[in-house]
């Protein structure tokens, strides 16, 4: 392998290029296990919140039993999914377990494009860099997680029993709710890396504590925007995606308030 720190321009892109192989081959490892753990991943993982049985809607109904506020109560009655073509639940399997594979390897992903522009860094900034991986994937799955036990089943019982008149029946197909569910899902994963994200960003001065709380008002119309583009065209999801941005945001506030004070101490 040729001297990193003296590469070509197209000796970076062959780089580049199996970094990228490496990450689509750890992605169809992961996407060809998810299709033959099928019934995992749909009867136990993806079908299961909208059933009473679910987690977060037995913890709400014990709420509403507790408190005698009925509007508590979510997904009551199981949701009746249906499939309206041919090859429908075939092709839906395969993007479902290709979803799958993107979510899982995550980690794995980040790995190689820290590989990529690790060489670039100089022996400081691969300092400060390290735990990135590690903290990132930990941000991304605890992101999936909220978004599964509580933005995921709170949007399911208001978009499926949602009706504009008493005459019109929801009948939801199966990839309408599959697409939802994974959109969630993954926005959520992608929307807890905003404290990475800032972190980094205050190490290299392009985001300071100051500026992120003068210019609040215009990161919450950001977050909104941003919310409307990796959630489904409603605006239940749109802000109940936005809510945990706002929170990380302020958290990022103290992130970048205290990676200010150690370079001031270190210089």
């Amino acid at each position: 392998m040729a001297d990193e720190n003296n590469m070509t321009f197209l000796q970076h892109l062959e780089e580049l290029r199996w970094h990228i192989i490496r990450s689509v081959i750890a992605v169809l490892i992961v996407a060809v296990a998810a299709f033959l753990m099928s019934d995992f991943i749909f009867g136990t993982v993806l079908l299961e919140p909208k059933t009473p049985d679910f987690w977060t809607n037995r913890m709400m109904a014990r709420l509403a039993d507790f408190t005698g506020v009925e509007a508590l109560r979510i997904n009551a009655h199981n949701l009746d999914i249906i499939s309206i073509k041919m090859a429908g639940q075939f092709l839906t399997h395969l993007k479902i377990s290709a979803y799958t594979g993107i979510i899982v390897a995550f980690p794995y992903i980040v790995y190689e494009i820290w590989r990529f522009i690790r060489p670039a860094l100089n022996k400081q900034e691969k300092n400060h860099a390290r735990g990135g991986v590690f903290f990132s994937s930990v941000l991304f799955f605890i992101g999936v997680a909220f978004s599964y036990y509580l933005i995921l089943p709170l949007s399911i019982h208001f978009l499926g029993s949602y009706n504009v008149d008493p005459s019109v029946t929801n009948q939801i197909n199966i990839g309408s709710y599959l697409q939802t569910v994974s959109s969630i899902l993954f926005s959520g994963g992608i929307a807890f890396e905003l404290p990475i994200v800032i972190y980094f960003l205050s190490k290299i001065g392009l985001v300071t504590p100051d500026g992120m709380r003068k210019y609040w008002r215009h990161a919450i119309v950001g977050m909104l925007v941003l919310s409307a583009i990796i959630t489904p065209p409603d605006i239940f999801s749109q802000i109940m995606v936005c809510l945990p941005l706002i929170a990380l945001y302020a958290l990022s506030i103290r992130i970048s308030k205290r990676v200010m004070k150690r370079q001031e101490a270190e210089d």
